[in-house]
Protein backbone atom coordinates (compact mmCIF):
# COMPACT_ATOMS: atom_id res chain seq x y z
CA UNK A 1 0.00 0.00 0.00
CA UNK A 2 0.60 3.35 -0.26
CA UNK A 3 1.15 5.41 2.51
CA UNK A 4 1.69 9.27 3.95
CA UNK A 5 2.59 9.43 7.25
CA UNK A 6 1.95 13.92 8.49
CA UNK A 7 3.96 15.57 11.10
CA UNK A 8 6.55 12.20 10.22
CA UNK A 9 9.28 13.23 12.95
CA UNK A 10 7.53 12.74 16.37
CA UNK A 11 8.28 9.76 18.56
CA UNK A 12 4.66 7.99 17.08
CA UNK A 13 4.79 8.94 13.70
CA UNK A 14 8.45 7.12 13.37
CA UNK A 15 7.23 3.86 15.05
CA UNK A 16 4.21 3.82 12.46
CA UNK A 17 6.92 4.05 9.58
CA UNK A 18 9.46 1.82 10.66
CA UNK A 19 6.23 -0.72 10.79
CA UNK A 20 4.81 0.16 7.71
CA UNK A 21 8.13 0.10 5.63
CA UNK A 22 9.27 -3.63 7.63
CA UNK A 23 5.63 -5.20 6.28
CA UNK A 24 6.80 -4.07 2.29
CA UNK A 25 4.27 -1.01 1.79
CA UNK A 26 5.51 2.50 0.17
CA UNK A 27 5.84 4.91 2.85
CA UNK A 28 6.42 8.78 2.14
CA UNK A 29 6.98 11.27 4.95
CA UNK A 30 5.83 14.95 5.51
CA UNK A 31 7.86 17.22 8.04
CA UNK A 32 7.87 20.76 8.94
CA UNK A 33 11.43 20.13 10.15
CA UNK A 34 14.12 20.08 6.95
CA UNK A 35 15.94 17.36 9.04
CA UNK A 36 14.49 13.04 8.06
CA UNK A 37 14.72 11.80 11.36
CA UNK A 38 12.47 8.92 9.63
CA UNK A 39 12.87 5.59 8.27
CA UNK A 40 11.15 6.82 4.87
CA UNK A 41 13.80 7.46 2.25
CA UNK A 42 11.08 9.88 0.85
CA UNK A 43 10.93 12.55 3.11
CA UNK A 44 8.86 16.21 2.26
CA UNK A 45 9.27 19.34 3.90
CA UNK A 46 5.85 20.63 4.03
CA UNK A 47 3.66 21.67 7.04
CA UNK A 48 0.36 19.88 7.84
CA UNK A 49 -1.40 23.21 6.91
CA UNK A 50 0.67 23.78 3.88
CA UNK A 51 -0.67 20.76 2.63
CA UNK A 52 -2.84 20.19 -0.48
CA UNK A 53 -4.85 18.17 -2.64
CA UNK A 54 -2.27 17.25 -4.62
CA UNK A 55 0.30 16.22 -2.32
CA UNK A 56 -2.08 13.69 -1.21
CA UNK A 57 -3.49 12.20 -4.09
CA UNK A 58 -2.82 8.76 -4.79
CA UNK A 59 -2.68 7.60 -0.84
CA UNK A 60 -4.38 4.76 0.65
CA UNK A 61 -4.27 6.08 3.71
CA UNK A 62 -2.61 9.19 5.32
CA UNK A 63 -1.56 8.78 9.04
CA UNK A 64 -1.92 12.21 10.81
CA UNK A 65 1.23 11.85 13.80
CA UNK A 66 0.37 15.27 14.92
CA UNK A 67 1.42 16.34 18.36
CA UNK A 68 1.16 19.64 20.54
CA UNK A 69 1.70 20.32 23.91
CA UNK A 70 1.85 23.82 24.84
CA UNK A 71 -1.66 25.68 25.30
CA UNK A 72 -1.13 28.03 22.39
CA UNK A 73 -1.04 25.49 19.92
CA UNK A 74 -3.28 22.98 21.17
CA UNK A 75 -6.43 24.43 19.08
CA UNK A 76 -4.23 22.95 15.80
CA UNK A 77 -5.29 19.50 16.97
CA UNK A 78 -8.80 20.86 15.52
CA UNK A 79 -7.28 22.92 12.77
CA UNK A 80 -4.95 20.30 11.64
CA UNK A 81 -7.56 17.46 11.24
CA UNK A 82 -10.02 19.64 9.61
CA UNK A 83 -7.60 20.68 7.21
CA UNK A 84 -6.37 17.39 6.35
CA UNK A 85 -10.11 16.18 5.96
CA UNK A 86 -11.02 18.51 3.73
CA UNK A 87 -8.34 17.69 1.56
CA UNK A 88 -9.22 13.89 1.44
CA UNK A 89 -13.40 14.88 1.60
CA UNK A 90 -14.36 12.64 -1.12
CA UNK A 91 -11.76 10.14 -1.97
CA UNK A 92 -11.29 6.80 -1.23
CA UNK A 93 -8.22 7.87 0.85
CA UNK A 94 -8.48 6.89 4.68
CA UNK A 95 -7.29 9.06 7.48
CA UNK A 96 -5.88 7.83 10.48
CA UNK A 97 -5.71 9.52 13.18
CA UNK A 98 -3.00 9.48 16.22
CA UNK A 99 -5.47 9.93 19.11
CA UNK A 100 -4.99 9.93 22.99
CA UNK A 101 -6.70 8.29 25.69
CA UNK A 102 -8.83 11.13 28.09
CA UNK A 103 -11.22 11.15 25.84
CA UNK A 104 -11.93 7.06 26.45
CA UNK A 105 -15.32 6.86 27.94
CA UNK A 106 -15.92 4.95 31.67
CA UNK A 107 -19.18 3.90 31.53
CA UNK A 108 -21.39 2.65 28.89
CA UNK A 109 -24.01 5.64 28.69
CA UNK A 110 -20.86 7.73 26.87
CA UNK A 111 -21.46 10.40 29.94
CA UNK A 112 -18.54 10.10 31.72
CA UNK A 113 -14.72 10.15 29.44
CA UNK A 114 -11.67 9.11 31.58
CA UNK A 115 -10.69 13.24 32.02
CA UNK A 116 -13.90 13.13 34.21
CA UNK A 117 -12.29 11.19 36.69
CA UNK A 118 -11.30 12.75 40.34
CA UNK A 119 -7.56 11.62 39.80
CA UNK A 120 -6.76 12.41 36.19
CA UNK A 121 -3.75 14.29 35.91
CA UNK A 122 -3.99 18.26 35.79
CA UNK A 123 -1.16 18.77 33.90
CA UNK A 124 -2.94 16.53 30.98
CA UNK A 125 -6.56 17.91 30.84
CA UNK A 126 -5.90 20.79 28.44
CA UNK A 127 -4.55 18.52 26.17
CA UNK A 128 -6.86 15.79 26.63
CA UNK A 129 -9.93 18.27 25.84
CA UNK A 130 -8.09 19.82 22.86
CA UNK A 131 -7.67 16.09 21.36
CA UNK A 132 -11.93 15.37 22.55
CA UNK A 133 -12.86 18.59 20.46
CA UNK A 134 -10.65 17.55 17.60
CA UNK A 135 -12.76 14.28 17.86
CA UNK A 136 -16.00 15.57 18.44
CA UNK A 137 -15.41 17.43 15.32
CA UNK A 138 -14.36 14.60 13.36
CA UNK A 139 -17.45 12.68 13.87
CA UNK A 140 -19.02 15.33 12.13
CA UNK A 141 -17.63 14.78 9.08
CA UNK A 142 -19.59 12.03 6.70
CA UNK A 143 -17.25 12.87 3.93
CA UNK A 144 -14.17 11.51 4.98
CA UNK A 145 -13.08 7.79 5.70
CA UNK A 146 -11.81 8.49 9.09
CA UNK A 147 -10.14 6.50 11.96
CA UNK A 148 -9.37 7.68 15.41
CA UNK A 149 -7.12 5.09 17.52
CA UNK A 150 -6.38 5.90 20.97
CA UNK A 151 -3.89 4.56 22.84
CA UNK A 152 -4.10 2.98 26.47
CA UNK A 153 -3.63 5.59 29.57
CA UNK A 154 0.26 4.64 29.82
CA UNK A 155 1.18 5.44 26.37
CA UNK A 156 4.84 4.21 26.74
CA UNK A 157 7.36 5.65 24.29
CA UNK A 158 10.42 2.75 25.33
CA UNK A 159 8.25 0.27 25.88
CA UNK A 160 8.57 -3.20 24.51
CA UNK A 161 7.53 -4.28 21.12
CA UNK A 162 5.61 -7.22 22.10
CA UNK A 163 3.74 -7.84 19.12
CA UNK A 164 -0.01 -8.38 20.89
CA UNK A 165 -2.48 -5.82 21.80
CA UNK A 166 -6.43 -6.07 22.71
CA UNK A 167 -8.31 -3.93 20.40
CA UNK A 168 -10.89 -2.16 22.46
CA UNK A 169 -13.73 0.42 21.30
CA UNK A 170 -14.85 3.67 22.67
CA UNK A 171 -14.34 2.73 26.52
CA UNK A 172 -11.67 2.40 28.40
CA UNK A 173 -9.99 -0.92 28.54
CA UNK A 174 -8.45 -2.62 31.25
CA UNK A 175 -6.41 -5.73 30.12
CA UNK A 176 -6.12 -8.85 31.92
CA UNK A 177 -3.39 -7.44 34.40
CA UNK A 178 -5.16 -4.66 35.33
CA UNK A 179 -3.81 -2.20 33.41
CA UNK A 180 -4.05 0.14 30.59
CA UNK A 181 -0.96 0.21 29.24
CA UNK A 182 0.92 -0.25 25.56
CA UNK A 183 3.75 0.63 23.87
CA UNK A 184 4.52 3.17 21.18
CA UNK A 185 5.50 -0.22 18.69
CA UNK A 186 2.59 -2.13 19.64
CA UNK A 187 0.57 0.78 18.98
CA UNK A 188 2.01 1.21 14.91
CA UNK A 189 1.42 -2.39 14.82
CA UNK A 190 -2.46 -1.74 15.64
CA UNK A 191 -2.09 1.16 13.47
CA UNK A 192 -0.47 -0.50 10.60
CA UNK A 193 -2.91 -3.12 11.00
CA UNK A 194 -6.14 -0.73 10.82
CA UNK A 195 -4.39 0.56 7.61
CA UNK A 196 -4.14 -2.98 5.75
CA UNK A 197 -7.69 -4.29 7.62
CA UNK A 198 -9.59 -1.39 7.26
CA UNK A 199 -12.44 -2.31 9.30
CA UNK A 200 -13.25 0.74 11.50
CA UNK A 201 -14.61 3.33 8.96
CA UNK A 202 -15.69 6.70 10.74
CA UNK A 203 -15.01 5.10 14.25
CA UNK A 204 -12.79 5.59 16.99
CA UNK A 205 -11.11 2.12 18.50
CA UNK A 206 -8.44 2.10 21.20
CA UNK A 207 -5.61 -0.46 21.57
CA UNK A 208 -4.01 -1.78 24.90
CA UNK A 209 -1.52 -4.45 25.48
CA UNK A 210 -2.60 -8.10 25.51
Amino acid sequence: MKIAVVAANGRVARKVIAEALSRGHEVVAFGRHAENNTQAKDYRQKDILDLTKEDLAGFDAVVDGFGAWKEETLPLYSTTTQHLADILSGTDTRLLIVGGAGSLYLNPEHTMQLFDAPDFPADYLPLSKAMAKSLDELRERKDVKWTHISPAADFQADGERTGKYILAGEEFTLNSKNESVISYADYAIAMVDEIEKGHHIQQRISVVRA
